[in-house]
């Protein structure tokens, strides 16, 4: 491995069958799992490229055993590394040799659906998909659609804050979470949101979302539920080449057009989802756009007449409308199996994920293809077009020494290159280990200890998922811990957590 990770606490784990012990009494019978060929399957997470079998794995099943399970880790000590159905794709649940995995796969239950406020209170191990699957039978669905959707649960969603083909229109997870519970490293539960729209003082539920699992461990999530539009339609739409697709997607959005959902491939991308799902897309193209509008039937009428106008102008070749509900479906099952479809071509390969500015599309294009020419490695482009979210797929063998060096340097430059147009590290698969090293190309020394300083108010020991997201993690009495003068804090008029 490649990415260092800390160096593991001999004393943690000389006391590992203590360890191992005192969480059987909080989580009894099949609820820790420390034998060493158990343990294989929680090794690595979605960023397969990575391996390390944690100290143990533990497997609660409630609230209070989670708090009672960090109560005592915390008290002695002990790393913790939560994790959900370990789809990240960063490295965000890579165990650690001296830490405790707290698996959440148990909690799994929709608690409560309340279709009047629409909202639905879900446990975190509960898939994203199944969100949908709950409510749809009254006409309603939860947006945010990781194409892990089927697999990702909504723990994991929050941690990383996902996104997903429709979140042009309908935003990220952070913008359809309204309140979950947290335990913190010492054990202490809190409720942050809620169920309505939004909360007073501070917004701390904001800060957890998209934190990684650095700040505490969610046990309960109350999220934002939508009706179904009356109307979904999506247009395939081909181009001879990918920078010709990237100017039609600007000019849609400049035009004032916010498309449910607006995705791209690139040739590769195309033929292996073609090979994999059968779906119809088109081979003879450089590059397709799946463009999707929902609305009334009249707006999504004149909609795909105007992307058509668009597309025509920016040289697209071919253009189809779905014809119905099944064909939609289709359209988008191609797309959604882009990542495992590139895995039949290829041994392996990893899923970058990093963001511009819509205007930048072709030359950031241009500039991967000519990387991929100075690497010798082959790339597939699958994009979250609308908001300039893109996920290249570099292709390489692992069995073929320094293929996998290559890779990660030629993914490097890719989020180089992302940052020097005026974008940013990543839009939805976190920074987890994959790109921690790469935080300060796009910030300051100051801009990391600020952010840091957020980790020490919530686990000042610094025992939730160390090694992540931070390139140098310091401990937080070098950050100016807050002083506490004989139990007088300062500022007692401002709300503190």
């Amino acid at each position: 491995m490649s990415i260092a990770m800390p160096v593991p606490n001999a004393e943690t784990l000389a006391k590992r069958e203590r360890i191992a012990r005192a969480l059987r009494a909080i989580v009894p019978g099949e609820g820790v799992i420390d034998a060493p060929e158990a343990l294989r399957p929680w090794e690595s997470d979605g960023l397969t490229a990575y391996r390390q079998p944690p100290l143990l794995v533990v497997l609660p099943e409630t609230t209070a055993q989670v708090s009672a399970v960090l109560k005592w880790c915390h008290a002695e000590g002990v790393k913790v590394v939560p994790r959900g159905a370990g789809t990240s794709l960063s490295g965000g649940a890579l165990p650690l040799a001296d830490a405790v995995l707290l698996g959440l796969g148990k909690f799994k239950r929709v608690l409560d659906v309340d279709y009047e406020d629409r909202v639905a209170v879900v446990q975190p191990g509960v898939t994203n998909l199944a969100i949908t699957q709950a409510v749809e039978g009254r006409g309603f669905y939860y947006a945010p659609d990781p194409s892990s959707q089927i697999a990702c649960t909504i723990g994991g969603n929050v941690a990383e804050n996902s996104g997903g083909v429709h979140c042009l229109k309908y935003g990220l997870t952070t913008n359809n979470v309204l309140g979950a519970e947290v335990v913190l490293m010492d054990g202490e539960i809190v409720r942050l949101g809620g169920r309505h729209l939004d909360s007073g003082g501070l917004d701390l539920l904001g800060v957890v979302v998209g934190s990684e699992g650095l700040l505490g461990v969610v046990t309960e999530v109350t999220v934002r539920i939508l009706p179904r539009p009356e109307t979904a339609r999506a247009v395939l739409v081909g181009f001879p080449d990918a920078e010709q697709a990237g100017a039609c997607v600007a000019q849609v959005i400049a035009e004032g057009i916010i498309p449910a959902g607006m995705e791209m491939m690139d040739r590769p991308a195309i033929h292996a989802a073609e090979a994999f799902v059968n779906v119809g897309y088109p081979l003879d193209v450089g590059a397709l756009l799946i463009v999707e509008v929902d609305g009334p039937a009249a707006e999504c009428d004149f909609l795909i007449g105007e992307i058509a106008r668009i597309g025509n102008a920016n040289g697209a070749v071919t253009s189809r409308v779905s014809d119905g509900e099944a064909e939609r479906m289709a359209f988008w099952a191609g797309r959604k199996a882009a990542f495992p479809a590139v895995g039949r071509i290829s041994p392996d390969y990893l899923c970058m994920d990093g963001t511009i500015p819509r205007r930048r599309l072709p030359d950031v294009l241009r500039r991967m293809e000519e990387l991929s020419e100075e690497y010798g490695l082959r790339v597939a482009n699958v994009f979250h077009a609308g908001d300039g979210n893109l996920h290249p797929l570099i292709l390489y063998d692992a069995n073929v020494p320094g293929e996998l060096d290559k890779a990660e340097a030629f993914g490097a430059d890719i989020l180089r290159l992302c940052v020097s147009v005026g974008g940013v590290l990543t839009g939805e698969h976190g920074v987890g280990i994959e790109k921690r090293d790469l935080m300060p190309e796009m910030f300051s020394d100051a801009d990391l200890k600020q952010q840091q300083r957020v980790k020490c108010a919530f686990d000042p020991e610094l025992l939730l998922n160390p090694g992540k997201v931070f390139p140098v993690l310091h401990r937080c009495a070098e950050l100016g811990q807050m002083h506490v003068h004989h139990g007088a804090l300062p500022h007692p008029e401002l709300p503190r957590f």
